[in-house]
């Protein structure tokens, strides 16, 4: 029997055939999924590869078209991850990270402003401030719109070296050489004050900070606590489930927590009958979002806590981090949550017992950590509220 031979052209038409046959396929998958947009889609793409003169980074521009797609939903809570954004929030969720230990804030065109250091870190031990500010890092200057990406360039591996650019709040600049360590933050501070009030400092909801909030909360109350304060300010929120967790171990037996997935069933959770059973308090502001402002809502609603502080975020969505093929992210809103009463908290935020405001200067030493409990109106007027 004869072999059947095929040409190099046939061979090369097969091959053709094949990959516009899967390519058909995979265009007509996508429009059967998410309609004609998904068509125009790749018809932007397919021209940027096919007729644009100059030169690009393809990476570059998809991320560029994603994140406009996510802008699109006209959603304030859901954003595009790079693939190094979305490492880096991975890394920070877990209450570690690889940097220098510097908190930052975005506030001064100049660049990056410390409002916090790292006790034990390269940055404590390299001298650097609250107060201070980073202009430059590795000599490039992060002013202006750059300061919002100066944040990730600090970031790096272990053990490498980053130079930081520092101006005082005198107008002095100073260069700060230093190497990157593994760090881990402590997401809860506590103390028993005077008069028998427990003070609880919450930073985010990551991994571990309910177990790290449970056992403040113990052993506050047997350090003999009449009441408590948690603290929720500046406080971004963070996981469900760690939310849960304390609202469990805080409130007595009912539902803590609903949730209504686009597609699926109301969701419940349900708290038991152990719980806390004194006085408790809730200090908010303008940054306490997310899971740290439905903490203060049902705090209020379940057990009666008192808020004091001001208006909150008013957010009532909660995000899910969807990995996609090119190593990003959608951080989207895949579900609504409310209350126990179900109560949803969109527009409106958490129900202030007392609105107090701090002036820019003490809310300044409160992200620094240097304001005073003496001088914290927010804190004194809590501790009024719990008969202290």
């Amino acid at each position: 029997m004869r072999e059947k031979r095929f040409s190099r052209w046939q061979l090369i038409a097969a091959v053709l055939g094949g990959a516009l046959a899967a390519l058909a396929a995979a265009a007509l998958a996508a429009y059967l999924l998410i309609g004609p947009q998904a068509l125009t889609l790749l018809q932007g793409l397919g021209v940027v590869r096919t007729r644009f003169v100059g030169d690009y980074d393809p990476a570059a521009a998809v991320d560029s078209a994603l994140a406009g797609m996510v802008d699109g939903l006209g959603d304030r809570w859901s954003h595009y991850l790079t693939a190094e954004e979305y490492e880096a929030q991975n890394q920070r969720r877990t209450n570690s990270y690889v940097g220098v230990g510097v908190t930052v804030g975005y506030e001064d065109p100049k660049g990056l402003v410390i409002l916090a250091v790292l006790e034990a870190s390269p940055a404590a031990e390299a001298g650097l401030a609250a107060g201070e500010i980073i202009t430059a890092v590795d000599g490039q200057s992060i002013a202006g719109e750059d300061r919002y990406e100066g944040g990730q360039a600090i970031l790096g591996e272990e053990g490498t070296p980053v130079s930081l650019t520092v101006e005082t709040p005198v107008g002095a600049v100073r260069e700060v050489s230093l190497t990157r360590a593994a760090l881990e933050t402590e997401p809860v501070h506590y103390e028993l004050l005077d008069g028998g009030v427990g003070y609880v400092k919450l930073e985010n909801f990551y991994s571990h900070s309910a177990e790290k909030l449970i056992g403040a909360v113990d052993d506050l109350t047997r350090q003999g606590a009449k009441a408590l304060v948690f603290d929720m300010r500046d406080n971004g929120g963070g996981y469900v489930g760690e939310l849960t967790d304390m609202l469990d171990r805080l409130l007595p037996e009912g539902v803590i927590f609903r949730t209504q997935s686009r597609d699926g069933p109301e969701e419940r959770v349900e708290s038991d009958a152990q719980c806390v059973e004194i006085p408790m308090a809730v200090l908010v502001n303008a940054d306490t979002y997310s899971a740290a402002e439905f903490f203060a809502a049902e705090l209020r609603e379940a057990a009666g806590a008192a808020v004091v502080g001001v208006e909150t975020s008013g957010k009532g969505y909660s995000q899910q981090a969807i990995p996609l093929l090119g190593g990003g992210a959608m951080n989207i809103s895949t579900a609504r949550y409310y209350t126990g009463n179900g109560i949803s908290l969109i527009g409106t935020g958490v129900s202030l017992d007392a609105e107090v405001a701090l002036t820019a200067e003490k809310e300044a030493a409160l992200r620094a950590g240097t304001l005073a409990h003496a001088d914290d109106e927010q804190l004194q007027k809590a501790l009024e509220l719990l008969g202290q």
